[in-house]
């Protein structure tokens, strides 16, 4: 059978995921929004975050390149160490290990502590979406896969549109560390919804740096799929970290930046919705509308925002864009890769997370250097290659052959 015919399953063959295995799928993506809001929490409380511990917005920024980094290493290491384990137990251990994280961050009084706690975060995010990124494959029927890969993936829209900005308000009345003490809870219950719903998943064969290093080599789709990723995360991270500081130097008070937050949140997870019916059948396309529409989000956010009404029809745009990102980037890695879901998913997750790193890192020395906005045209030069990578990528699959799926 070819990976089409696996994609496009005949009617008299489709079995649907029953109520159980979707309520497993929803305690894995309450894991993802938990995961995803600690990375980005520190984006909303930036400002009082860096005061408090008397650091710089750029210097604060290391919140996120620090986890970010952690992680692409975690990824792949993971991956390999925990490759023989039950793949339920070790997304326990980690559920465990980022209440910690959270915890830890909440008690301390220094930034080089916070920055330590941060690693904690980071070594959660990259072994956590190691297993998750590719898990539908083990929790659904084939024909359910793509739409319950989007709801996995819908936790990311879902800490954007709740995670981080109810973060941010908990963080404006109460103070940040409250914030992060929520944020422990809620890994706990993370903790015992995995318990309770997702069945066990023994190993299906360990993974070696080996095999890694000869994807790589070998697949031209996977090639493909991390540069899209690079330039993709990094180009939204190098502005969306340092969104803050950008809409307070367009004349958008801090007040309002909870609320766009949220706004940008309500866009993406309706688009991650939207994208479990797009990237089964059109990914292509949907690959080119996403670069074109962060892209011009960014350059609108660097002429025209002057006021929250155009602030929020900005980032609504932007938003849209960046929801479909990882449900459509991971099933590209999948499609390249059939067989491989876990070891092309962490290099996914590596790749991820170093250019989120790279972005916020990026975009801090430029924010510290000159002007917040700047870092608004950086991010849309670099979403400009995408167009060109995904129809020369589409061409070329593993070994170089012609990928097995259809682009649209």
């Amino acid at each position: 059978m070819t990976v089409l015919e696996r994609v496009r399953p005949t009617h008299s063959t489709v079995q649907r995921a029953t109520f159980k295995q979707w309520l497993s799928v929803a305690a894995v993506a309450l894991g993802v929004f938990v995961v995803m809001t600690a990375e980005m929490l520190p984006v909303g409380l930036l400002s009082p975050i860096g005061a408090e511990l008397g650091v710089s917005a750029g210097t604060a920024g290391l919140m996120i390149t620090v986890p970010g980094l952690v992680a692409a290493v975690a990824a792949p290491v993971s991956t390999v160490l925990t490759g023989r384990a039950d793949r339920r137990l070790v997304l326990l251990a980690l559920a465990a290990l980022v209440a910690a994280a959270n915890f830890g961050a909440a008690a301390v009084d220094d930034f080089g502590l916070m920055l330590a706690a941060r690693v904690l975060v980071g070594l959660s995010i990259g072994a956590f979406w190691s297993v998750a990124g590719g898990i539908a494959l083990r929790l659904v029927p084939e024909a359910s896969v793509p739409r319950a890969t989007a709801a996995v993936y819908g936790g990311i829209g879902a800490a954007t549109v709740l995670g981080v900005p109810a973060g941010t308000f908990v963080g404006g009345h109460l103070g940040w560390r409250a914030a992060l003490v929520v944020l422990g809870v809620l890994s706990l219950a993370v903790l015992a919804a995995i318990a309770l719903l997702v069945p066990k998943l023994p190993s299906t064969g360990a993974v070696r740096f080996a095999s890694l290093a000869r994807m790589v080599r070998r697949n031209a789709g996977v090639r493909t799929g991390l540069a899209l990723t690079f330039l993709i995360v990094s180009g939204h991270f190098v502005a969306y970290t340092y969104i803050g500081p950008i809409l307070a130097a367009n004349g958008v008070a801090g007040g309002a930046v909870g609320g766009l937050l949220m706004a940008f949140g309500v866009a993406a997870l309706a688009a991650t919705v939207a994208s479990g019916s797009l990237i089964g059948s059109r990914l292509r396309p949907t690959l080119f509308a996403v670069a074109a529409a962060m892209a011009l989000a960014m350059a609108l956010m660097a002429f025209a925002v002057g006021s929250v009404s155009a602030a929020a029809a900005v980032l609504l745009l932007w938003g849209l864009g960046y929801g479909m990102v990882s449900p459509a980037v991971q099933t590209w890695y999948l499609r390249a890769a059939p067989g491989e879901a876990e070891a092309a998913t962490s290099l996914n997750t590596m790749m991820f997370n170093l250019s989120i790193a790279v972005g916020s890192f990026g975009g801090g020395l430029v924010v510290d250097a000159s002007a917040a906005p700047d870092v608004l045209w950086i991010g849309a030069l670099l979403l400009v290659p995408v167009a060109l990578l995904v129809r020369r990528g589409w061409a070329s699959g593993p070994a170089g052959g012609r990928m097995g799926f259809r682009a649209d």
